[in-house]
This record gives C-alpha cells, structure tokens and sequence, in this order.
C-alpha cells in the first residue's frame, strides 16, 4: 500500500481521554453564565472516573481557578490525578466542533494516531472571534508531537457520526449550507468525507432541530449507538415546531441501509418537554449525550422524558452507567454534553 489510508473509530471505541474547553465566554450565556462551570465540573467528574479529562484553558490565573472549582465540589466519582490541563486559548466552550478529531492513519502496513485539521468558521461565520478555536487542532498536535492532516474542508464534529463501519451521518441542512463550503458540491464534500475518515456511504437527513445555530448539527437529532443502530430524536406532538423534520428524518432513516443493503435498526428517542429562555427555544435534545469508556453522560431538562430517555440509551450500553446531567442551564448556551466534548481514542 503507497497510499495513505484513514480511519476514524466510532464513540464508543476505547477512549484514551476526553477532551474539554472551559467555558469563559459570558455572551454565549447572556445573563446566565454563572450555573455553567458548575456543569462542566459535573460532567469532567464523571468523565475523570472513566478516562483521562484534558482540559484547554486560557492561562495559568484560569488553570487555578478551575483547580480550585474541583478541590471545592463534593463529587465522590471525580478522580484529580485524571485531569490535565492545557493552555490553549479558545474563543469559546465547545470543543466538539473546534476540538481535535483523531483519526487513525494506515501507511505500509502500520497505523499511527493523526488530528485532521478541518477548516472552521463558527458556523458560517455566526459569530466574529474565531481564530483561537481554528488553531486548536493544530496546537494540541503540537503539544502532543502528533501529525496534523488538513483536507482544506469547513467541517463541524457536531456535523458528523459514524459507526466505524464505513457509514456516516450527517445533514444537508449542515454541510450543504453555502455559509460552509460554497465550492463544493455533495458528490465532493462525500469525496472528503470517505477520504479522510474512512467512510464508504453517507447517509443524509434533512433539517435539524429549532434553536440550533449550527445550521443543523446530526448530533442533536440521530446517533449511531451500535454499527447496525440509530437513535433519532422524534417530536411526537404535531403543534410542535420540531414535529415534521424530525419525523422526515425518522422516514429517511428507515430506507437507509448499511454497506451490505441490510436496513438499519432505527430506534426513537423522545424529545423533551419545550425548554425556552427569555423567549427563545432552545435545542435541547437527548440525541447529545456522549459516549465515554464506563459512562454515558446524557442532558436532562428537568421533565418526565428525561427518565425514558436514559432508559432507552441504557439498553444499547450494559456495560456503560447511563448518567443524566441536568442540561436545563447549560443548552441556553445552544449546546450540551455531546458540544463540550470531543473523545480521543486509544490506540488501534
């Protein structure tokens, strides 16, 4: 083999850390930043008694702030000797979309770790102050003495999912949206896509959720649990705003197959109760829950689907403790768990 191959591992493949930005940004919870680290301390907690948690901070002054947040919580699965923190400065929280995405990389017959550098705009240049979470990949490369990749393509991690089989999810609202990558058409963007991450079939839905300012990110809708099973977030209540793309991407669905021509086993999640602040809807969804070693960490909105939700993910991961964290505060920023996090597999 000359060629270069890649292969990008499912979630649920053995992580050898998570990683985390620190929220620092109060704009992206106008008038309700001060619940947010409170959340991220929650989450690393659970993480750290799972995987190692790295952490990018600002500077030294952040560090020992966030230091003294753990010293000062009461959480009995929070493991201090798992945390590593990084000063790489960031823009904002969510390292899902700006973190780095390790891929693996085949060449003569032997495999090494690499970080794809995916172009990133915020969204469609939504928001001006950027620069900082563009050069993440590229720092933590460094720092790890890892290479670095670039496909020369805007892409989201939030935009993507895949089952380690060769299929990918994603959205035509996303990475069709001009705002991304006007010169590419959907045959190249799929031409990347199987490139630099191994995949073989791209399975497309529509639109994505009200309140997401990401155009459409997959990872508040539908998730590969297994490499045969989708979860899809469906709005059963016909008044609902979410209640017809939701439910035309639960019809999309069940036509996909996987590379054999075999359907997939398609699975509802429900929605929760409307959860708005200050008058806007915000996109919360049980879809972005994130996949660790031991646990998985699902949002919660303080509502009675919250409980059925994690019932039906607990099902998929016997061997992994199903956790809800109350996301109630931390969506106003319009993102959860899976938006904080970005895993980093261990060795293939």
């Amino acid at each position: 083999m000359t060629e270069s191959s890649y292969y990008m591992p499912p979630e649920w493949a053995f992580h050898k850390a998570t990683w985390l930005s620190w929220p620092h940004r109060l704009e992206t919870w106008p008038d309700k930043f001060e619940p947010v680290p409170a959340v991220f301390v929650e989450i690393a907690s659970w993480l750290s008694s799972s995987e190692e948690v790295h952490i990018n901070v600002l500077d030294e002054v952040m560090e020992r702030q966030v230091l003294e947040l753990f010293s000062n919580s009461n959480h009995e699965q929070l493991q201090t000797d798992r945390l590593f923190f990084h000063r790489i400065p960031t823009n904002d929280a969510w390292c899902r979309d700006h973190g780095p995405n390790y891929v693996f990389r085949k060449k003569e017959g032997r495999s090494e770790k690499i970080i794809m550098n995916w172009e990133y705009n915020a969204w469609g240049e939504k928001y001006t102050s950027y620069h900082d979470d563009a050069a993440v990949p590229e720092r933590i490369a460094s720092q790890q003495n890892l290479p670095l990749v670039s496909p020369g393509m805007v892409l989201e991690g939030g935009s993507i999912d895949v089952n380690g089989k060769g299929l990918l999810l994603t959205t035509e609202a996303c990475l069709l949206n001009p705002n991304r990558n006007p010169a590419l058409n959907r045959e190249e963007i799929e031409q990347v896509l199987c490139r630099y991450l191994g995949i073989k079939k791209v399975l497309w839905l529509g639109d994505g959720i009200v309140g997401d300012d990401t155009d459409g990110h997959v990872d508040d809708m539908a998730r590969f649990v297994n490499e045969s099973t989708v979860v899809i977030a469906v709005e059963d209540n016909p008044s609902d705003v979410n209640y017809e793309p939701l439910q035309e991407n639960f019809q999309r669905l069940k036509h996909f197959t996987d590379l054999s021509g075999n359907p997939l086993t398609v699975v509802k999640l429900p929605m929760p109760s409307s959860v708005t602040y200050d008058g806007f809807r915000l996109p919360a969804s049980y879809a972005n829950f994130y996949i660790a070693n031991t646990v998985v960490l699902v949002p919660t909105y303080r509502c009675l689907q919250d409980q059925t939700a994690m019932d039906i993910l607990q099902e998929f991961f016997p061997d992994r403790k199903v956790i809800g964290i109350d996301c109630s505060d931390l969506v106003w920023g319009l993102g959860a768990i899976h938006c904080i996090t970005h895993e980093e597999p261990g060795d293939y």
